[in-house]
């Protein structure tokens, strides 16, 4: 798909042919961009939010997650804390802890017993 092409399907789905949303997303998700993603999912989109959510997991985006996390996601925080358990990531861990996320109390408490 071309520049031209591309600008014409963002035009479709500005108009709110969901079709086109949809054709965008899968493109997105394919060609990994990151923002891209973040636009749609920031204009509400629920599957944007998940492909956003699955591609920042597989990058290792901690930053990504974490900022959508912050606002409220709690798929995005289950990724985070899942990262943040593999890696070793106390701090990461702990933050979620302060924040009332018993599942990041209870990882941060595991590894700290390790």
């Amino acid at each position: 798909m071309n520049d031209s092409d591309l600008t014409a399907l963002r035009d479709r789905a500005e108009r709110g042919d969901e079709d086109a949303v949809d054709e965008l997303i899968e493109l997105a998700a394919e060609r990994g961009d990151v923002a891209e993603l973040r636009r749609l999912s920031d204009a509400g989109n629920p599957t944007a939010t998940d492909q956003l959510i699955e591609l920042a997991a597989e990058r290792g985006d901690v930053a990504e997650l974490r900022r959508l996390s912050d606002a409220g996601n709690s798929t995005a925080t289950d990724q985070l804390i899942e990262l943040a358990t593999e890696h070793d990531e106390l701090g990461e861990l702990r933050r979620l802890a302060d924040k009332g996320d018993a599942t990041a109390a209870e990882q941060f408490t595991e590894l700290l017993a390790e």
